[in-house]
């Protein structure tokens, strides 16, 4: 793949492109999908085709708008064959209109099965059968799990995406708890930064990033100085109550150095009191005003206004 730029390097340049460091997670739900869309049966098939069509819909609204989508597969796993087959047309769909794609998975194993996982899932460029730009993977196993993913997204130009500290209530339970005096969060956020450090792109950052929540603002602003060259992928924006000046120390003084995710928050946009005018057939309406005015909370509350 010699030419073929890093993910870091893709990554900013979207982000640099787009100006926002807004991405958008496709988690397609059959209750709360609009009307014109709502499917006819509980047939896997059936809701699959819905799933499709939903999530194309809404990436005809953010892909001039954004630089990347999240789908999450296990909306699209639930319903067996018909849903993977879904959710790989709308891999297919978003590359096709510019995005990068982080899938998220939170794979993780041991050895060959992870060399396995990172075999389908990584790498755009038809280097792989998944095509994604990025995995989002879980470390609980040990470090020695994490590298047949590192060694498969060097290879390939891709990226991965370590939970770090995820924005769930219960990520205490097993993340905050001390070993030598420091969460369990640090011990895997130094290691993190240890390989996003062998993977710097020209941009500065590396291909190993780190999932960190954004429903907890004071701990993003340990891991940003621990993990200076690592990559944030950051949900819980939005719809789980993390707000934008909560995420604003994910960011460098560039606004550079994350992505914020947002998922039902944007793609059920009607849902909000002040659009529930456009649900039904301007729900897409709805998506659009949702994107734009995360992006301005960001560029409002962070230092994305310098992109």
């Amino acid at each position: 793949m010699t030419g073929y730029p890093k993910f870091s390097d893709r990554l900013v340049q979207a982000i640099r492109s787009k100006k926002t460091p807004l991405i958008v997670g496709l988690d397609p739900r059959t209750r709360q999908l609009p009307g014109p869309l709502s499917p006819k049966s509980k047939d896997p098939k059936v809701v699959a085709r819905s799933f499709l069509e939903f999530c194309k819909s809404v990436v005809d609204v953010v892909a001039p708008l954004v630089p990347a989508v999240k789908p999450q597969m296990a909306f699209f796993e639930q319903l067996g064959p018909p849903g993977m087959q879904a959710l790989w047309e709308v891999m297919v769909y978003c590359r096709e209109k510019g995005l990068l794609v982080i899938l998220d998975g939170k794979r993780g194993d041991i050895g060959s099965t992870a060399g396995a996982y990172a075999n389908a899932y990584l790498g755009a460029n038809k280097t792989s059968v998944w095509g994604a730009d990025a995995l989002t993977v879980n470390p609980w196993m040990g470090r020695d799990t994490l590298d047949p993913f590192v060694q498969t997204a060097s290879d390939r130009k891709a990226g991965i995406f370590v939970l770090v500290r995820t924005s769930n209530p219960g990520s205490s339970d097993f993340q905050s708890p001390e070993s030598d005096g420091r969460p369990m969060f640090v011990h895997v956020a130094e290691a993190v930064e240890e390989l996003a450090k062998k993977s710097v792109g020209e941009c500065g950052y590396g291909s190993v990033g780190a999932v960190v929540g954004a429903t907890w603002p004071e701990e993003l602003l340990r891991l940003r100085s621990l993990m200076p060259t690592t990559l944030f992928l950051v949900p819980g924006f939005g719809a789980q109550g993390g707000s934008a000046s909560d995420v604003a120390h994910a960011f460098d003084e560039q606004g550079l150095g994350a992505v914020i995710n947002s998922s039902r928050g944007i793609i059920f946009g009607w849902e909000a009191e002040s659009r529930k005018h456009l649900a039904g057939s301007n729900w897409q309406k709805a998506v659009e005003l949702a994107t734009l005015e995360s992006i301005a909370q960001l560029r409002e509350s962070t230092s994305a206004k310098n992109l």
